[in-house]
């Protein structure tokens, strides 16, 4: 169950130096336990559940702030060895005490409820610790007024007399909700009126307030380390779901101009990259050379029968892959920084937490169900696009939800939508079909179900809203993950047509949408030739005379099809020489990677007249030179071998031989003609 995008979990739980003592001095300590008590007066009181506890902490630091104010007026600047003892463990209650308010206010509702005797426990435990210090702290050692010595005799009375608290109201609502739990694991319905009560009485009570419940929860799993409470928060997501769902309705949608930020939007450091993809490194692995690859490319190219480091081509001592936590935490704070989205392994937790939880998968049904339901009974399009945006959110979430949602029959009824003259409609159909191909089960049915796939390459070609064939184009380059499709999806001249006016004309986001489709479907040779009779070369012109810096992309395109086009392509390429030393000169590392890459299979295969073409453009062997210095290792190495082609036809000494006919002239080499014209 994938974390959204959006959400970055808020700082709630404690920290370590809370629980552990200043080394202060005496009234420094008394300065600290005055500001902590004084912070902890200024909390509100827990307004849902422990109420009670809540006010009597709030109010027993209250008055103890009185005590130390006192303490610092005096003029005695040290104390008895007892009294600093006990200031210095009243300082580390104090912090437990507002950590403890502080977490159950930001917390899950739900999630404290299902605690309430663990944590109302701990509530008394502190309060019992408070007490016992206040017992033998020598007061009549510390020089206090007689109204505060007073005071700090009622403040020990009360804390003497404060006995374990059960509220039986509330005792009563969580056996209600842990009932209403095991009902839906047995696949019973929970009754809708009990639900709204027990929802009314957390305080969600409207769609955001459930949304922003979902949202604890998934931080709350985060949290937790064992799996039976991960399996618990679990359960408490899909019946939140359920219950926002049922109880309040579809929510509105926001309206936004495209999607949420993702990593295609980001110029991501090349430290982060990993070297085999040159994509942003999820789960970074070190191997035996010491190079650190992402774990799943690295898996594929062991598995696929290599021994060595792709890097440095070093044979691997061993196949062992060692976690890279560091730059791992690395990757998780960048991502945090940038607000974009990074699947950690937590969310691999929740994936396996969900598919293990009997409750959840029956609460994630019951809320399908109701939803699609919703969506045949709907009347007007404004109720129709939040239903479609419900299930557009909910098949974000999770496998259980995607796998769902289609075996409910929800597809051919977005499908319906594509078409839609609501613009915020079709965008929402069409995304809800990309979020359901993430699932391989998925892939097949919208490929198989009539009218799905051409509803799809409709929306890329005409589609209301640029986001909505960027998502299109999404949604081709998921389909394009089975080799089988990407061979049909390239035989089709509207996909090619569409990525290449949407990568043309497109925004930025969009354009990398449709980029990113075209290379997964330029890796199949016979796409290639359509791509390049389609104008793919041109394409990359363009938008490298637009943008040198964000040529990333099409570069990398024209890389994978001057590599697999053959002679057609190298001569299609000879005019983005030029172009291409722009982005060797400006581009990105990746950009300037694949540019010069790009120029090598280009001079290879193109004879003479493509490294002459080459080497006239002014200051390139500096700037090469500049690229063996400062480049990747793989531009490095790229870049070495185009200084060896310029030297070697600078001395004549290249083995191309060029001759001329009456209509053209062919460059021929020991094992290439070509034609040049």
């Amino acid at each position: 169950m994938a974390i959204s995008p959006q959400n970055f979990p808020r700082k709630r739980r404690p920290s370590a130096g809370s629980f552990i003592s200043p080394t202060l001095s005496d009234r420094r300590l008394v300065q600290s336990l005055l500001l902590v008590s004084q912070e902890i007066s200024s909390l509100m009181p827990l307004q849902f559940l422990l109420k009670r506890y809540s006010v009597s902490i709030i109010r027993k630091s209250n008055l103890l702030a009185f005590l130390f104010e006192e303490l610092l007026r005096n003029p005695v600047s040290c104390f008895a060895p007892t009294a600093v003892l006990c200031f210095e463990e009243m300082y580390i209650v104090l912090q437990r005490m507002k950590a403890s308010i502080e977490d159950c206010s930001n917390g899950s509702r739900t999630w404290l409820l299902t605690q309430h005797e663990s944590v109302s426990n701990g509530f008394h435990e502190l309060t019992v610790d408070l007490s016992t210090l206040l017992d033998i702290i020598p007061v009549k050692g510390l020089d206090l007024a007689e109204d505060i010595e007073e005071l700090v005799l009622l403040i020990r009375k009360q804390c003497s007399e404060t006995a374990a608290y059960v509220d039986h109201t509330e005792d009563c609502l969580r056996r209600n909700f842990l009932k209403m739990l095991d009902e839906i694991k047995r696949e019973i319905v929970p009754d809708h009126g009990k639900l709204a009560e027990i929802f009314k009485k957390l305080g969600l009570q409207d769609t955001t307030g459930c949304s922003d419940e979902v949202k604890s929860l998934e931080e709350e799993f985060q949290n937790q380390t064992d799996d039976k409470s991960k399996s618990e928060i679990t359960a408490l997501i899909g019946l939140v779901r359920y219950a926002k769902c049922v109880l309040f309705g579809a929510s509105t949608p926001k309206s936004h101009g495209r999607r949420q930020k993702s990593m295609t939007d980001m110029v991501i450091p090349a430290d982060f990259r990993c070297p085999i993809t040159l994509d942003l490194m999820r789960d970074p692995v070190v191997v035996a050379t010491g190079q650190t690859y992402d774990r799943k490319s690295i898996t594929r190219w062991i598995e696929s029968g290599h021994s060595t480091c792709p890097k440095t081509g070093q044979t691997l001592a061993h196949t062992n892959l060692i976690q890279n936590r560091a730059l791992r935490n690395l990757i998780i704070l960048w991502c945090r920084e940038q607000e974009i989205p990074f699947q950690t392994t937590e969310v691999n937790d929740k994936v396996k937490a969900s598919t293990q939880n009997k409750t959840f998968f029956g609460a994630t049904k019951m809320t399908v169900s109701f939803l699609v339901n919703k969506l045949t009974d709907s009347e007007s399009v404004e109720a129709t696009n939040r239903v479609v945006h419900e299930l557009r959110v909910l098949a974000k979430t999770d496998s259980e939800s995607r796998a769902c949602i289609a075996e409910a029959g929800a597809i051919p009824l977005l499908v319906r939508f594509l078409g839609s003259d609501h613009p915020n409609l079709q965008v929402n159909a069409v995304t809800t079909l990309l979020n359901l191909s993430i699932l391989e089960a998925n892939k097949i049915r919208i490929m198989e179900i009539d009218g799905a796939l051409n509803g799809i390459i409709e929306v890329l070609r005409s589609g209301a809203t640029w986001e909505a064939k960027g998502n299109a184009a999404a949604t081709i380059f998921s389909l394009a993950g089975v080799q089988s499709y990407r061979k049909r999806l390239g035989k089709k001249t509207r996909v090619v047509k569409g990525l290449l006016d949407l990568a043309t004309a497109g925004p930025a986001s969009s354009r990398r949408d449709a980029l990113v489709a075209i290379l997964s479907l330029a890796s199949e040779r016979d796409t290639v030739a359509r791509l390049i009779e389609g104008g793919v070369v041109e394409m990359v012109i363009e938008i490298i005379a637009g943008s040198p810096e964000e040529a990333e992309e099409a570069v990398t395109v024209l890389e994978v099809v001057v590599r697999r086009g053959g002679l057609v392509a190298v001569a299609a390429a000879y005019h983005a020489i030029k172009k291409l030393s722009v982005v060797l000169r400006s581009g990105s590392d990746r950009a300037r990677e694949s540019a010069a890459a790009t120029l090598v299979s280009i001079c290879r295969k193109g004879g003479t007249e493509t490294v002459a073409e080459l080497a006239a453009v002014p200051g390139i062997e500096r700037v090469i030179w500049e690229l063996m210095g400062t480049g990747t290792e793989r531009c490095r190495r790229k870049a070495a071998s185009l200084l060896r082609m310029l030297r070697r036809w600078a001395a004549g000494l290249d083995e191309n031989v060029t001759t001329t006919t009456a209509d053209s002239t062919i460059v021929t080499t020991p094992s290439r003609p070509m034609l040049l014209s």
